[in-house]
């Protein structure tokens, strides 16, 4: 049976609202801090690596929130490197992720954008600690065997990009 409570002075309710508030933005800060998009691009894909690449992310304790094998068209590519216009390496970039299939995948961890970024390795595969994904999968730096979100906010816009609501678990 629910009991009625009876407050008697507004410190009281202003203190259980700001309690209540500071637990809310820890939830939203929580969730917001757990997920990270990658995308297994395509040459790691047509090299076999797929399978590698994905054992290092369970090995890494991720855990798989959504996933899906497809393609992107060159306009997919061009929307979703937007942020990346107008750079010298734009075009390339746009042919290159438009050129086979892709992994695209939702990872879910504590402190998942950092801790994915860490799995990865450096940009350039040559530049990547041993025992990294890009130093075991990346061919050069163009073609660097996997997309890691740089942030929670690209993270969600990330996600959101590829898998809707009901495709996550």
């Amino acid at each position: 049976m629910a009991k009625l409570i009876f407050l008697k002075d507004k410190k009281t309710v202003g203190t259980i609202l700001y309690r209540s508030f500071v637990g809310i933005l820890t939830i939203i800060k929580i969730m917001s801090t757990n997920k990270t998009l990658t995308m297994i691009k395509p040459t790691a894909y047509k090299n076999n690596c797929a399978g590698k690449i994905i054992e290092k992310i369970y090995e890494g304790g991720f855990h798989i929130a959504a996933m899906k094998l497809t393609k992107l068209s060159k306009e997919d590519a061009q929307k979703f490197y937007e942020v990346h216009a107008g750079r010298p390496f734009y075009d390339e970039l746009v042919d290159f992720m438009s050129s086979g299939p892709i992994i695209a995948a939702v990872l879910e961890k504590e402190n998942a954008v950092e801790e994915y970024r860490n799995l990865i390795g450096a940009t350039n595969p040559a530049e990547a600690a041993d025992g990294t994904i890009r130093k075991m999968c990346g061919t050069n730096i163009g073609e660097n065997a996997v997309h890691g979100s740089d942030s929670d906010e690209n993270a969600e816009i990330e996600s959101n990009f590829f898998f809707s609501g009901r495709e996550r678990y």
